[in-house]
């Protein structure tokens, strides 16, 4: 076993929600891959390997935020306290006519992207225009992406003819499959009442073919269904089941909307769901479901969506947030549990954008994409318990990330890119 890295004399969770605390601990890590996790007692020797020293801080593995547009970060703050209809079609979508193109979504996400290293995310699923960019950005910022294409059916930067859409996304899938391990190339269809029913079972079809994942936002506020040109059900998600849209590699963003029917049908289906509920919450769009889709044993992951209406892209903030707005409705302390967030927001949300066995866990063999949160912090004392994380942590609290093996961040600093670099470059496009 030719070990890499290995930290040692940290507390370690391999397993959130699942798995004891194992302190002191240590994590060995070799060929990009978790090869050994466990008590200080049974720790291998290094060799040839880099040991880094964990004392007092917690090894876990790195947050998966399942549904966001990176790019959007240029518009944080831009239209604030706005609902759905009017954010979108009277301030985002004239934003984006106006300053899209492939430098702003390039540097727009490297900033998105160095902001959820730091705040503890390794993974991300996004989705938006010129999606090539994206993925450039995130790879070299060091985040594991999984890159969605997005498909409407207006003109749009990178397909400015509609018809073209389709095209345009087959071109990205192609050249991106296999190209970086970081990136994995998917299609975002932008939702059933931006895409018309040839485009949706087109780009439907399109998934199938390269076997990649399909992300679509559905029933995100109550009066969707009416938005919908060619309604084939009354519900958003009816829709999609009679469009034959519905199966493992579907990921629904939102649900907020779902009725018990179409629960029961995304659950036969196997379809996944991304929920957000600060961005839900902001823009009064409503809440998910949440503990009848846990019910039904649909997959579930956690999103922080846009910076644009969320403002922050900090999963563990989204963790705190959906804890607590779940025990509301109905007076439920027990609602949704901390550690059930914790599953839901590693290896529960890998699950749900079917990334592979073992990935969001400190197991043998799950790729290393892994954090150190500082425990020596005075709102972190005494941790009694993992939910903590949920309930107490902050953003600086993560001193270290490392993701497919490779350190991206040590001690707070960000190793991958120059960060003042790039937050200059997107104040220049804001035009500050």
């Amino acid at each position: 076993m030719k070990i890499d890295l290995l930290i040692t004399n940290c507390a370690v969770l391999p397993v959130p929600g699942r798995e004891t605390l194992i302190t002191p601990g240590f994590v060995a890590i070799g060929f990009s891959k978790i090869l050994l996790a466990g008590p200080m007692a049974e720790c291998p020797a290094a060799g040839t390997g880099t040991v880094l020293d964990g004392q007092g801080q917690l090894a876990l593995p790195g947050l998966v935020n399942g549904h966001c547009h990176a790019p959007m970060t240029l518009f944080r703050g831009l239209a604030d306290d706005l609902d759905l209809a009017t954010w979108l079609y009277g301030h985002i979508f004239p934003a984006e006519a106006r300053q899209v193109n492939p430098e702003m979504v390039y540097w727009c996400s490297k900033l998105a992207a160095a902001e959820m290293l730091l705040s503890g995310t390794t993974t991300v699923a996004d989705g938006y225009f010129l999606e090539d960019e994206v993925a450039r950005a995130c790879a070299e910022t060091g985040l594991r992406c999984v890159a969605a294409q997005a498909v409407i059916d207006f003109p749009a930067p990178g397909a400015e003819d509609p018809k073209r859409n389709i095209e345009v996304a087959a071109c990205f899938l192609e050249r991106w499959q296999g190209r970086d391990p970081l990136i994995t190339p998917a299609v975002f269809a932008h939702s059933p009442y931006t895409c018309t029913n040839t485009t949706l079972r087109r780009a439907k079809e399109l998934t199938r073919k390269f076997q990649v994942p399909f992300f679509i936002h559905a029933a995100e506020t109550k009066e969707e269904h009416k938005q919908i040109a060619e309604p084939l059900a009354p519900t958003p998600i009816g829709h999609l089941e009679a469009l034959g849209i519905l199966d493992r590699d579907t990921v629904c963003a939102h649900c907020v909307w779902a009725n018990e029917r179409d629960l029961d049908c995304l659950a036969e289906r196997g379809a996944s769901v991304v929920t957000c509920p600060q961005s839900n919450a902001k823009l009064a769009s409503g809440q998910a479901p949440l503990t009848p889709l846990l019910q039904r044993g649909l997959r579930v992951a956690l999103g922080t969506d846009s910076a644009a209406s969320n403002n922050s892209l900090d999963l563990f903030r989204e963790m705190d947030f959906a804890a607590k707005i779940h025990k509301i409705n109905p007076c439920n302390p027990v609602a949704i549990p901390a550690r059930r967030l914790l599953e839901i927001a590693t290896w529960g949300g890998a699950d749900a954008l079917a990334l592979g066995a073992g990935q969001g866990t400190l197991t043998p063999g799950a790729p290393a994409d892994l954090i150190l949160v500082d425990l020596q912090q005075p709102h972190l004392q005494p941790f009694h318990s993992p939910n903590l994380l949920v309930y107490s942590r902050a953003a600086a609290d993560v001193r270290t990330v490392i993701v497919n093996g490779q350190l991206v961040v040590a001690n707070r600093k960000l190793l991958t890119i120059d960060l003042r670099e790039t937050c200059r470059q997107v104040r220049k496009l804001a035009g500050g």
